[in-house]
């Protein structure tokens, strides 16, 4: 008989940990009974049909820092109904609000076994100085009280033992690349027609991912940038590429439901994150063959383009051609622009990266790392 899980998680809207549900549902439905718990109705990724859904609450992504924050006892209290209700034996959140509440329950006395996934440099996600910085470098104490701490990085672990001193159990899984699904669906025609070199990116458009630095690198270069996602910052970055002029040479693309068959027309991927936890995108361009251009932010990139480094190396000038891509310093305009440079004009290096990229993705394929979370949560 199948053991009952339940996966916590805000929402699935476009995103990392998003996608990663998405594809734990369809990879774990036959080990678990599965029960997916949201606190908002938006699910853009596909995932199995027979899926159980509850919704712990439907809440607006507008809601003030101060209504979450007050809100967290009573959902942990509701959250520890619902195990209770569904006889839940596993319970695994992904993302901060989730992590907590999933907590709460415990310490509201739910007996099942509570697994929690913490997915970002926690002390770079809160290092703003402000309220939600504050509060979330106090309540991340709570996670001491989970059974086990899944991390998508070693870098994530690292910060959570030595900033937090979190020393209950971690584990690192890093985050699962569905090669397959993506060969079937990076061949899709796009409407865009692609006119010159092609630099491509990916991700929130928001201040964290760093985006008008990508935009005012290639200002100069015979190259185009496609942009694809949405945020907070759409309007703002957009009237930046129209202050300088670059209408035609970047593009916001919005949201795709497939990113993978803009991906695979493009020629270069190029990441300018502040901070990140793993980046999924990165092992997407890699399965889609991509050479990768990255910021060296702490956690995440170095450990997918440099495996064989010390992972605590941290570029703090000029350009480092990686094993599998090259990494810059974080938030360098020139420098970044003279990695898009050399990947601009150097072909015998823009093929060897081409040629290595599927190799360094198939290490993060489904089945190894689905091993791993069974391991984990059973």
């Amino acid at each position: 008989m199948k053991k009952k899980l339940a996966i916590l998680i805000y929402s699935l809207a476009s995103g990392g940990a998003e996608r990663q549900v998405s594809i734990l549902l369809k990879e774990l439905i036959d080990t678990f009974d599965i029960t997916l718990v949201l606190m908002n109705d938006t699910v853009f990724y596909n995932i199995p049909e027979n899926t159980k859904i509850i919704y712990l609450e439907k809440s607006s992504p507008c809601e003030s820092g101060i209504k979450k924050l007050l809100k967290l006892p009573s959902l942990g209290w509701k959250y520890k109904k619902i195990l209770q209700d569904n006889k839940i034996e596993i319970s695994f959140s992904l993302m901060t609000r989730p992590n907590y509440i999933n907590i709460f329950s415990k310490l509201f006395g739910s007996k099942v076994k509570t697994i929690i996934s913490e997915r970002s440099q926690f002390s770079l996600q809160y290092s703003y100085g402000n309220l939600q910085s504050y509060t979330n470098k106090k309540l991340v104490k709570l996670y001491n009280y989970a059974d086990v701490i899944v991390t998508n990085s070693k870098g994530n672990a690292k910060d959570l033992d030595e900033n937090f001193s979190i020393t209950a159990k971690m584990k690192t899984i890093y985050n699962v690349v569905d090669i397959d699904k993506i060969d079937q669906l990076k061949n899709e025609d796009i409407e865009l027609r692609k006119q010159k070199f092609t630099f491509i990116t990916i991700g929130r458009l928001d201040s964290g991912k760093n985006h008008k630095l990508l935009i005012n690198a290639i200002q100069n270069l015979d190259a185009n940038l496609w942009i694809i996602g949405d945020g907070e910052l759409r309007n703002d970055l957009q009237q930046h590429i129209d202050t300088l002029n670059l209408q035609t040479k970047v593009l916001l693309l919005g949201r795709q439901e497939n990113p993978y068959k803009f991906l695979s027309k493009s020629d270069c991927f190029v990441f300018g994150s502040n901070h990140e936890g793993f980046p999924n995108v990165l092992l997407e361009a890699l399965a889609c063959r991509l050479p990768i251009i990255s910021t060296d932010c702490k956690s995440g990139p170095r450990e997918i383009l440099a495996p064989d480094n010390n992972m605590d190396s941290c570029l703090m000038k000029d350009i480092e051609c990686a094993q599998y891509g090259i990494l810059t310093p974080v938030n360098n305009e020139q420098i970044m622009k003279k990695a898009m440079t050399l990947m601009l004009n150097d072909h015998n290096l823009l093929e060897s990266y081409q040629k290595k990229a599927i190799l360094r993705a198939k290490y993060f394929e489904v089945e190894t790392m689905i091993r791993q979370y069974i391991e984990v949560l059973d």
